[in-house]
């Protein structure tokens, strides 16, 4: 990603990294922290091969979204809008913003509940605070100056590493875990497998990627869509294939992090129900001790900080796309009052769920099985697109993604027909 001038004090290959290592990072939210938290206290390390298997699956799907942004140079619900009729891209788009606004609250009351478990008060009063920092960080503070600061709050997830400091691990354990995984495929698992899934593969990365690379693209060298430059394709879909392989290998190592501390503690304790983030940061405090725990919980309130624009902007994209506004984290709020109000709306309704007689917590795993479930039309959709001619012309993605990415369909497809149906019998 280019720099603005005078923003040079970070490493060469950092600031090489952009969309793609926000979009890993913001993959492990407080919903898939519960998620990966309930994964391993539930099965052990039996499901830890979701993760290793996700990873090539995320990387050419989040590399097709970038793509589409970069050689169109307009997001990807725009992209569908020519591709689809539009009917079906503003029911796609309906679905992602209710699964987004479900996503923002579930956040938003792990955020609060990690800060009471640090403080001992106000998980309300503090879930109210981070709302309004976020929101206020993302309409007054442009862009470029924004994007740094989600870049160094991806550095809060090295707090799962840290926590593996603390307990003691059986590796071989670990590699029949992957290799050899022994469980049921019951209802349960399936759920938690679409869960694991949905929360690795989450729609709303999609569009985020996708109009990130639209805004990168038009702060730094100032030249339009590959479509229009093609002598920049090499080293722009370079940039993006690094970008991208980093970004979700980071995420998944950290998935795996997540799953494996829990499998190593709370599961062998013989604690399987952790049905939210806090609730796995309290578990953990007798088993790993307070270093553990205080670890644990910050890292939910730094994730959501990083998740929580990636969130409400995907949607915001999303919808402004279609409508035609003037959309853009660089643009001023007078310039794009509409873009904004999306914004607005997406967090004054997850603060919402915080006063309805709906638990907000438990929303925080069954957001991820949403996900799961609205990803596979998405999915569907984005691969239609990237194979789109018209489209992309000659940078219509490469055979290699193409496969990777309808692989990653059909199975999240095939695990949420089947998850419904052990539901259902």
């Amino acid at each position: 990603m280019t720099q603005p001038s005078g923003e040079t004090s970070s490493p060469p290959w950092f600031r090489r990294l952009g969309p793609g290592l926000i979009t890993g990072a913001a993959d492990d939210d407080p919903s898939g922290i519960a998620t990966y938290s309930q994964a391993g206290a539930q099965f052990g390390v039996n499901l830890l091969w979701t993760v290793v298997l996700t990873y090539p699956l995320m990387t050419a799907i989040q590399s097709i979204c970038a793509r589409i942004g970069r050689v169109t140079g307009q997001g990807l619900a725009a992209n569908m809008a020519q591709v689809l009729p539009r009917w079906l891209v503003n029911l796609l788009v309906l679905l992602l913003f209710a699964a987004n606004t479900v996503n923002i609250g579930a956040n938003l009351a792990a955020m609060g509940a990690a800060a009471r478990l640090v403080v001992g008060w106000g998980d309300v009063l503090f879930a109210v605070v981070f709302a309004a920092g976020s929101l206020v960080l993302q309409v007054f503070v442009p862009y470029h100056r924004y994007v740094h600061l989600l870049k160094w709050l991806t550095l809060a997830l090295f707090a799962y590493v840290g926590v593996l400091f603390s307990v003691s691990i059986d590796w071989a354990e670990v590699a029949r875990g992957v290799l050899l995984p022994q469980f049921a495929w019951s209802a349960s698992a399936l759920t938690v497998i679409v869960a694991v899934f949905g929360t690795t593969i989450s729609p709303y990365l999609f569009f985020w990627q996708s109009a990130e690379e639209v805004e990168d693209a038009a702060l730094g060298s100032g030249k339009g869509p590959l479509l229009q430059h093609p002598a920049d394709a090499p080293a722009e879909l370079g940039r993006i294939a690094l970008d991208n392989h980093v970004g979700m290998a980071f995420s998944n190592l950290i998935a795996f992090f997540i799953m494996l501390t829990t499998a190593m503690t709370l599961h062998k304790a013989g604690i399987t129900d952790i049905e939210t983030s806090a609730q796995a940061a309290e578990a953990l405090r007798p088993i790993a001790g307070e270093f553990a725990f205080v670890l644990f919980s910050l890292g939910i309130i730094g994730t959501g900080l990083l998740a929580l624009p990636v969130l409400a902007g995907s949607a915001a994209y999303a919808v402004g796309e279609l409508r035609g506004w003037r959309i853009g984290l660089e643009q001023k709020p007078d310039n794009a009052k509409a873009f904004y109000g999306v914004i607005a709306l997406g967090f004054a309704l997850g603060l919402g769920m915080l006063f309805l007689p709906i638990d907000p917590i438990k929303a925080l795993f069954w957001s991820a099985v949403l996900n799961g479930v609205i990803a596979v039309p998405l999915m569907a959709a984005t691969m239609i697109v990237a194979s789109s001619r018209q489209q992309l012309g000659p940078f219509v993605a490469p055979r290699g993604q193409r496969v990777l990415g309808w692989t990653a369909t059909v199975m999240m497809a095939a695990a949420v027909l089947a998850m419904l149906a052990l539901l259902g019998s």
